[in-house]
């Protein structure tokens, strides 16, 4: 068992390993057994979050011309639908070059936006390259000087699929392989909740009045390139927009600047104060509907329900068309944001997206920005 643990809230949780890591090992340790004529019954792989994982290799099968075997999924202690499924993987030879498919219960992408093109399998780019350096790092272990194909399924994929949003995201007949990190940080809601209050208190006590609040990683990105001394009065509050905003009201700052990706930012627009799938989606009804209020034609209206992600239903509206649908949806995000502080603080947010270069601000953002960078010089002047 996997033996990594994090606070959330006062909580010791314990952390998994991705379906990516699995695809990975099972990738790796095939290879090995290829190259070797050995069943493997562990293997080790870095993850890009350079932790370590040492994995537990199961049903290792080795004939004249290829190798398989299977790494059980461990989601620690953030139980999903893929907690505990084998990610199996089967490795053949090549002349040359590296081919990665999908097999029996691995998904088929069918609609743009996603990580792969449609009609690619559902195995997205950093597993990819964490599979590519394992058979590479196989190959230079044995002296190998060929290619590999790699077939990755998941035995049960396709009924686990069905108990996901996969279906809803445009991804057919299987799960995804995932993952950024390789590792999966618990997500308890409580804990969650828990370690936002925790951190506001910190802001507080360190004399800060204007917090920042970032739903996720990209947030974080954002500001680390665009407004690089922010980060040190920020607090990361993942999904949970509506209960941050409560406690910086509980903690009396003065202002918030809410800092988000479209992508997550656009159920704003709706009310939607849990940003998370699970409770609610309504992105692309959002989207129709500011568009409505900009007055694109309705013709284009009718392609974004189809649309996958944020971003490429963006693409279907021209600049002037998408410039508009963007203010109305930043006036809609205002409205909710500073109802949701009902008077208790002045709040306003900034949505940006890295893939089309853009970002707009709600209209208090400006006036909240100004507020920080004078926090930040009178405190760099003491």
């Amino acid at each position: 068992m996997f033996e990594k643990y994090i606070l959330r809230g006062g909580r010791k949780l314990r952390c998994g390993y991705t379906t990516g890591s699995c695809a990975a090992a099972a990738a790796g340790a095939a290879a090995e057994m290829l190259l070797s004529g050995r069943i493997l019954s562990e293997y080790s792989i870095e993850t890009p979050k350079g932790i370590s994982l040492s994995l537990e290799i199961l049903n290792g099968i080795i004939s004249d011309k290829s190798a398989s075997c299977a790494v059980r999924k461990d989601g620690g202690d953030d139980i999903d639908a893929t907690d505990g499924i084998l990610v199996c993987a089967s490795v053949k030879k090549l002349p040359d070059g590296v081919a990665i498919f999908g097999g029996k219960g691995v998904g088929k992408v069918t609609k743009a936006g996603l990580d792969r093109p449609v009609g690619d399998f559902a195995i997205n780019s950093v597993p990819r390259k964490m599979i590519e350096d394992n058979l590479a790092r196989a190959a230079e272990k044995f002296g190998y000087t060929g290619g590999f194909s790699v077939e990755i399924s998941v035995p049960d994929g396709e009924r686990i699929a069905e108990k996901t949003y996969n279906p809803r995201m445009g991804i057919e007949g299987g799960i995804s392989i995932i993952g950024t990190t390789g590792i999966v940080e618990p997500m308890s809601r409580a804990a969650l909740v828990d370690t936002i209050r925790a951190e506001a208190k910190m802001r507080r006590a360190e004399g800060v009045e204007n917090l920042v609040l970032t739903l996720g990683n990209y947030g974080e990105s954002f500001l680390s390139e665009n407004f690089p001394f922010f980060e040190e009065r920020s607090v990361k509050c993942s999904n949970f927009i509506g209960e941050a905003v409560d406690i910086a009201a509980e903690e009396c700052f003065s202002s918030v600047l809410l800092v988000g990706h479209f992508g997550k930012m656009v159920k704003v627009g709706a009310g939607i104060m849990n940003t998370h799938s699970r409770e609610a989606d309504g992105r692309m009804e959002v989207l129709v509907t500011c568009g409505l209020k900009a007055g694109v034609p309705v013709e284009k209206l009718r392609k974004i329900p189809e649309c996958v992600t944020v971003d490429h239903a963006l693409e279907v509206l021209d600049e002037k068309e998408r410039e508009r649908t963007l203010e109305i949806l930043a006036e809609q995000v205002g409205f909710y944001l500073n109802t949701r502080a009902a008077g208790t603080l002045k709040i306003g947010a900034l949505m940006f997206s890295d893939k089309l270069n853009i970002f707009v601000k709600t209209k208090n953002a400006d006036d909240i920005i100004g507020r920080i960078r004078s926090e930040i010089t009178s405190k760099n002047n003491l």
